[in-house]
Parts: C-alpha cells; sequence; structure tokens
C-alpha cells in the first residue's frame, strides 16, 4: 500500500494508510455515548481524528505509539482538518517502514553539523573552542545531538530540530553583538550552541517525540548543566569563572521562574540569549501552525493554544500570496475566543521605561 501522507490529505480525501498513534483519549458525547479523539501522525505532520463507531471494542486493540492501518474520510471542522475513522486496526512494527513516522528538519543534517564544526572552529576564546570540541569528538553525543527535536509540541518539533534552533541563535548572536558594546560573543556563541543541550537526555525521539523518564523529573537545564560541567572536567585550565558564566546562561535561559527557568538572567550575554532563544522558538512555532493549514482557506489561522490567539496569514507581500477565500467564509476569526478568555494571568515580569508606575496607587499620586 502507497504510504498517504498527513501532509497530502485534503478535504474530502478518503484516507486509507498507515498511521502512528501520538495521542488517544476517551471521552463521551452529550447523548453518553463513548468516543475516541485521535492524533495521527507521520512524518509530515499530526492530524485529528475520530473514531464514533465499536469504541469500547477497539479501545483494547491498539494502544498510544502503536501503528495503526487507518480506513475513513477527512473533513474540514472548524478550521481544522481531521480524519472520521471507519475501521483501524495494529500494525507490528515490522510491517512499517519507520522512516515514515518521524519528520525531520527541512535543512539537510549533515550541512548543519559542518556548519557547527566552523562555529566551533571560529571561537577565538581557547577555553570555549575546547569545550565545544571536546563534544564535537563525542561522537554518541554527536548522534543524539544532531537527531534530537527541540521540544515536543511548541518549536522545531522535527529530528534535527534542536541542532536547526541552535544554529539559528548562533546567527542572530552575529547579528546582535555588533550592535552593543562589550558584549562576549564567544560565550554568547557557545551558550547558544548549548543551551537546550540537556534535551538529548529530557526527550526520547526512536519513534515518536515524547518526554523520557529522567526528562520528566530533572528536566533539560538540570541535565544541560550536568552536561556541560562533565565536559569542562575534561578542558585543562578552564577558568571557575567562565564555566559560572556559562553555567548561568543555561539556568536562565527561559528568563523567569514561571517559565521553569532556576535562575532569572544576570548577565548582558544570559539577557540576549533569553531574548534570542524566545524569538526563534515563537516564529518557528507560528510558522509551523499556520502551515499545518494549507487546505484551509480563511485568511485566519485556528487557535493556536499554547499563545491563546488566532494569527492573520496574510502579511501584505503582494496578490499573489493572498489566500482567497471561498463564498461562505467570513474571512475573521472565530469569536469563540471573546467569549472563552481564560483567567488573566500575572504578569509577566520585563524591563520598563517607567520606573514610578509600581508607586501609581499610592497616596502621594
Amino acid at each position: 500500500m502507497t504510504k498517504q501522507f498527513v501532509s497530502n490529505i485534503k478535504d474530502r480525501d478518503p484516507v486509507n494508510s498507515v498511521f502512528l498513534v501520538k495521542d488517544k483519549i476517551m471521552a463521551m458525547a452529550k447523548n453518553g455515548k463513548p468516543y475516541m479523539n485521535l492524533r495521527l501522525m507521520d512524518k509530515s505532520g499530526d492530524i485529528e481524528a475520530k473514531l464514533w463507531d465499536n469504541v469500547e471494542l477497539l479501545d483494547k486493540q491498539f494502544d498510544k505509539d502503536d501503528f495503526v492501518n487507518v480506513r475513513g474520510k477527512a473533513s474540514v471542522y472548524m478550521n481544522k482538518m481531521q480524519v472520521v475513522i471507519a475501521e483501524i486496526g495494529r500494525l507490528a512494527e515490522e510491517e512499517v517502514s519507520l522512516s515514515d513516522f518521524l519528520p525531520v528538519s527541512p535543512r539537510c543534517i549533515d550541512e548543519m553539523r559542518q556548519e557547527l564544526a566552523d562555529v566551533v572552529a571560529a571561537l577565538v576564546n581557547p577555553h570555549l573552542r575546547g569545550l565545544m570540541q571536546a563534544f564535537l569528538s563525542d561522537e554518541p553525543f554527536m548522534k543524539q545531538y544532531c537527531a534530537a527535536p527541540a521540544a515536543k509540541g511548541m518549536h522545531h518539533v522535527y529530528l534535527g530540530g534542536l541542532l536547526e534552533h541552535s544554529l539559528a541563535l548562533v546567527k542572530l548572536v552575529k547579528v546582535i553583538t555588533p550592535l552593543y558594546q562589550g558584549i562576549n560573543a564567544d560565550l554568547l556563541t557557545t551558550g547558544a550552541l548549548l543551551h537546550d543541550v540537556g534535551k538529548i537526555h529530557e526527550m526520547s525521539f526512536e519513534r515518536a517525540i515524547d518526554y523520557t523518564d529522567i526528562g520528566k523529573l530533572l528536566g533539560h537545564i538540570t541535565i544541560g548543566v550536568e552536561l556541560v560541567e562533565e565536559k569542562i572536567r575534561q578542558v585543562d585550565g578552564f577558568p571557575k569563572e567562565l564555566g559560572m558564566l556559562l553555567k548561568h546562561m543555561l539556568l536562565s535561559h527561559h528568563g523567569q521562574y514561571e517559565y521553569g527557568s532556576p535562575k532569572r538572567p544576570k548577565t548582558v550575554e544570559a539577557t540576549v540569549l533569553n531574548y534570542l532563544d524566545d524569538m526563534d522558538s515563537k516564529i518557528n512555532g507560528i510558522q509551523t501552525h499556520i502551515a499545518k493549514e494549507s487546505a484551509s482557506t480563511s485568511r485566519w489561522s485556528a487557535h493556536h493554544r499554547l499563545y491563546d490567539r488566532y494569527y492573520f496569514k496574510c502579511n501584505g507581500m503582494g496578490e499573489d500570496q493572498e489566500i482567497d477565500c471561498l463564498q461562505d467564509e467570513t474571512c475573521q476569526p472565530h469569536y469563540e475566543e471573546a467569549v472563552s478568555t481564560p483567567a488573566p494571568k500575572a504578569e509577566r515580569q520585563s524591563f520598563s521605561n517607567q520606573p514610578l508606575k509600581g508607586l501609581e496607587n499610592l497616596k502621594l499620586f
């Protein structure tokens, strides 16, 4: 059977292919009848699927992370593509081609690895260059570092995503550092390459992208600091303070405590890394979110759960790139957003040019 990839599924297409079960959730319809929510995936992406019939019987026949053969029909519902399943059955791993089921970076892995080597060779600081060369000469490490995704669901969710994301930060560092005096470009570059290094152990990515036990218990920040400390000890004469500054960048790159950061950035380099990391991950996540809706004719994306908003797809780059709407399209976001707004979150602390703002409620003002 020819593989039918998720990215090629269009509205009203018959579906008859093998997929990996990324998520499986039992639910109850309003009439009290059970149904199943599935997320099916292959290397081109993932798609929501619904199973309405024989749910209790079929629930026992396959689990999350199983390969299944699915027969059904695709349709667009609430501006998102989904598959209504007629038949589903589990397949053994030896019956499928594993290369069809994990998404891969659009960039060539070998080219990115060579780019990484060039970046390391260009480091001026001998200690930081020696540290990175210690990582590059560790072949088991490099195999994982070049293959790991950068996240499970937010950004760069594909094999090679960690390396692609890290190299993107290096390019941003090269743009930023000439604009400000006194920035340690080698330290910032090394921090960009190593800030997410702990994800090689935090995540599993042999079949599906998920979190490991050590990832759930320790997290990639703690794991990353341990990996860096281990390699620092292999570099003769590595300055203690330089190691402290580098490890601080790993510990603080999430920026705020509420975002899982053990420390907040307290050096210029750590601050720059936090903002560049946040920018690159968000842009990749938003573009990936929009790209998944190639079948949609709406000028607005579906609701982005993590960022809690809709995105306008058009950017004024010319009429040839505008998205035509069907006659029954409103070309407006769904206004459920207005009635389902979550409770206000605590405002994220940030730099401000209003130093007296915190005193505005005092009687002095």
